[in-house]
């Protein structure tokens, strides 16, 4: 199973391995020996699923310790663009943002690890989004970044007319006001 490390610490783009034929096609979507076998020590315990027209924006979202999560992210149906940005305060990289295009034909993924935000928008008429979270969802912890913060100039590849964002996304802070308590662990 193909782990490659980004530029950002911790942060994993994976590409398991695709097995097609006449009928189809064929993935092991996760395994905890694999992933074990890369350093990667994840129980997940929580998934998730969101469905989205094009345009539909969500994010910059994270939860705060204690209930921060780790996650692995994937699209079942069409395109997002996948954009997480560094919030461990210490980390070589902090305030930076990757992006990656997931494609459900490439049945790519991201390991997003604890101390970043994530989002994602919708890049193909309708896509369906799974999330594997390490930690269970507590709203109380909620923490955000408005996706068009200046100082992290994240292209979201969308034109800015077609976006469709929640009511909440549209009120998160930037990044320099954001609340945060993560630190960045060598």
């Amino acid at each position: 199973m193909p782990f490659e490390k980004t530029h950002i610490p911790g942060l994993i783009v994976f590409q398991p391995k695709l097995f097609t034929d006449s009928r189809g096609y064929f993935l092991e979507s996760y395994n905890k020996r694999a992933f074990k076998d890369e350093g990667i020590n994840c129980d997940f315990v929580q998934d998730n699923i969101s469905k989205s027209s094009y345009g539909v924006l969500r994010g910059l979202h994270y939860q705060l310790n204690p209930y921060a999560q780790a996650k692995l992210v994937r699209v079942l149906s069409g395109q997002v663009l996948d954009v997480v940005v560094d919030i461990r305060k210490g980390s070589p990289t902090f305030g930076e943002s990757f992006s990656v295009v997931l494609d459900s034909q490439k049945q790519n993924q991201l390991l997003i690890p604890r101390g970043f935000a994530h989002g994602f928008v919708v890049l193909t008429p309708e896509a369906e989004f799974f999330y594997k979270c390490d930690n269970y969802y507590a709203k109380e912890s909620e923490g955000g970044i408005i996706y068009n913060d200046k100082d992290l100039s994240i292209d979201w590849k969308v034109d800015p007319a077609d976006l469709i964002l929640s009511e909440k996304d549209v009120k998160l802070p930037n990044f320099k006001n954001a609340i945060n308590n993560f630190e960045y662990d060598a």
